[in-house]
């Protein structure tokens, strides 16, 4: 099933009536049933009632005891039947309450995501509609303005084309003509091409499950958010019951050390350091044989991001890989690109920059909450065939979201149709 159908009932609230139809037709096969079963059970009732009647008027007091040994037993049986009742609807209660745990949790995702992009879904909704609210016929200059006006939501000028390309088909095959149809082309075409450029289970944080450690390696540039990430997500491992470990190898940028052991103190979790501006590989060297060491679970290690020397700042991501793969040959687990969410397309610029020295394995995208430019998400994943694993949706720790492409595209796009 595609993406789009997993999330078109919350957009378009399709697939209701045909839920309620489906739900009419179990209760009415349930209703027979049980009809058909309570006139079994009366025949088979009015069957036993004759054989007992012929069994009394033969049968001597003997075989009236027996029948009062029988009548025991079937009491006995009854109470076994109420007891397995019993055990069913204790079954079916946990059942229940562990799916409307599950529920809750998700409606829980669902309004994060929601409340974190409203400023997109704002932005992007108020251009969408004003566009539609002017437009009279559906011609290659609607596809124009179309066109451009994808291009200022950040969804990218090669995004923006091939979108546009597809709703033009579409439009016509569908014979899209009004508003809320053309609108809902518009939402399906971009799931889709969200869709076919990745794989959901990509998306998830990578871990091994034989008890190595997972090196987290966080890169990109300052201010993109990687030490208030890392911190977060150190926060959620150690709440799951994970150790974890911190680097800090931004060790040029002042303040940065003191902001990292910072947060290791507000999570209880310990940071390895040297002194200020000591070699970043140096450190992520001492952290690296920690982990191995004690058994940690995770690793997080914190890297420089100074625009002002990207060369160098290059080669220092390479010296730091290499430092790890000489501890841990297999590691790291995850590279993640930090990107601040908020500065649109200078984002997936950084990200074509980043790829091609480190070999990523994922994106995180912060900052979502504060900004308007959400959209960017559809043009790296199409442009870059990168996942995004997580996504920053506010300010708490609890906030820093597990990416999810349904939420990500309710919240992005829900009351615009």
């Amino acid at each position: 099933m595609g993406l789009f159908d997993k999330i078109k009932k919350s957009l378009f609230g399709e697939d209701e009536n045909t839920d309620k139809e489906t739900k009419k037709d179990e209760k009415t096969e349930e209703e027979n049933g049980e009809k058909a079963a309570d006139v079994e059970e009366a025949e088979q009732d009015e069957s036993i009632e004759e054989a007992e009647t012929a069994v009394e008027n033969l049968e001597d007091d003997s075989s009236n005891q027996s029948n009062d040994v029988e009548e025991e037993q079937s009491e006995q049986d009854k109470e076994n039947t109420a007891k397995e009742d019993v055990d069913s609807d204790a079954t079916d209660n946990e059942e229940e309450n562990q799916t409307s745990s599950e529920e809750q949790q998700s409606e829980s995702q669902t309004e994060l995501y929601e409340k974190g992009l409203e400023k997109t879904n704002q932005g992007f909704g108020a251009r969408l509609n004003r566009f539609f609210a002017q437009f009279r016929t559906v011609d290659e200059d609607f596809f124009d303005d179309l066109e451009e006006l994808l291009i200022e939501s950040d969804v990218g000028y090669e995004t923006a084309e091939q979108l546009t390309d597809a709703l033009r088909d579409e439009a016509k095959l569908q014979k899209a003509k009004s508003r809320d149809d053309l609108k809902k082309v518009i939402v399906e075409k971009m799931v889709e091409l969200y869709d076919q450029n990745g794989d959901s289970e990509n998306e998830k944080l990578s871990h091994h499950d034989d008890g190595k450690t997972n090196i987290y390696l966080f890169v990109g540039v300052n201010g993109a958010g990687k030490t208030t990430t890392i911190g977060k997500l150190a926060k959620r491992l150690k709440d799951e019951g994970k150790s974890v470990l911190l680097a800090a190898a931004d060790t040029f940028r002042a303040g940065a050390v003191e902001q990292l052991v910072e947060w290791g103190k507000r999570v209880d979790v310990p940071v390895v350091t040297s002194k200020e501006q000591a070699d970043p590989a140096s450190v992520v060297y001492d952290a690296t044989k920690r982990a191995i060491d004690e058994h940690v679970d995770y690793l997080l290690v914190d890297t420089a991001g100074r625009l002002q020397n990207k060369k160098n700042l290059m080669n220092e991501l390479e010296k730091i890989e290499r430092t790890i793969k000489k501890l841990a040959p297999d590691e790291p687990t995850e590279t993640l690109l930090v990107l601040d969410g908020s500065t649109g397309q200078n984002a997936l610029l950084q990200a074509k920059d980043f790829d091609k020295t480190t070999k990523l394995t994922g994106l995180v995208l912060t900052k979502l909450d504060g900004s308007s430019k959400g959209g960017v998400v559809l043009a790296i994943r199409n442009e870059m065939k990168l996942p995004v694993k997580l996504v920053g949706l506010g300010e708490k720790a609890s906030d820093l979201a597990d990416f999810d492409a349904a939420d990500y595209a309710v919240g992005l796009f829900h009351d615009l149709v």
